[in-house]
């Protein structure tokens, strides 16, 4: 795979990002990353708690619009986080955390899909306790949200390899 690595980190894209001594390199990509994970994230704890109880008061239906939020969140991270690969591909792709997080996130993503579309079919959308099948899927999106964060804040400290040429 070093091949491969090396191509990338070749990439002027790549370097600019890693070398690159610019407020607009690295360090706003890191930025932008952030604020995706706090729309993404932010969204779907919002409408977890409240599936669980939490302000019984604000209707399901206005917590709907934070679908908006929470995919406008997905894809800034999903470009940030595609940038912040390209500039140390090796330190991600050889750290088995990388993965761990990227499932995480599908499946996050899955469970706020399915929660979204089982709220949509409730007789009563208004209720303020809602069934156990649905807090239970609230209380797996928050585990899993909150592990996807651990791993990628691991990810900072997990590495063996930045580039190809550097160990540790």
């Amino acid at each position: 795979m070093d091949p491969f690595f090396t191509w990338i980190e070749s990439l002027a894209l790549s370097v600019w990002l890693r070398e690159s001594p610019s407020i607009w390199a690295f360090p706003f990509v890191l930025i932008l990353h952030t604020v995706g994970l706090a729309f993404l994230v932010g969204a779907n704890v919002a409408l977890d708690v409240r599936v669980l109880g939490v302000a019984g008061g604000v209707p399901l239906r206005t917590l709907e619009r934070y679908g908006v939020v929470m995919w406008t969140g997905f894809w800034i991270n999903a470009v940030s986080g595609v940038l912040l690969l390209l500039a140390y591909p090796t330190k991600a792709l050889t750290n088995p955390i990388f993965y761990a997080k990227l499932v995480l996130i599908a499946i996050g993503l899955g469970i706020a899909a399915k929660l979204r579309a089982r709220l949509r079919a409730l007789p009563v959308p208004e209720a303020r306790v809602l069934p156990p099948r649905l807090q239970a899927l609230a209380v797996a999106s928050l585990v899993c949200w909150a592990a996807g964060v651990t791993a990628g804040r691991l990810l900072a400290y997990t590495y063996s390899r930045l580039t190809v040429d550097l160990i540790g």
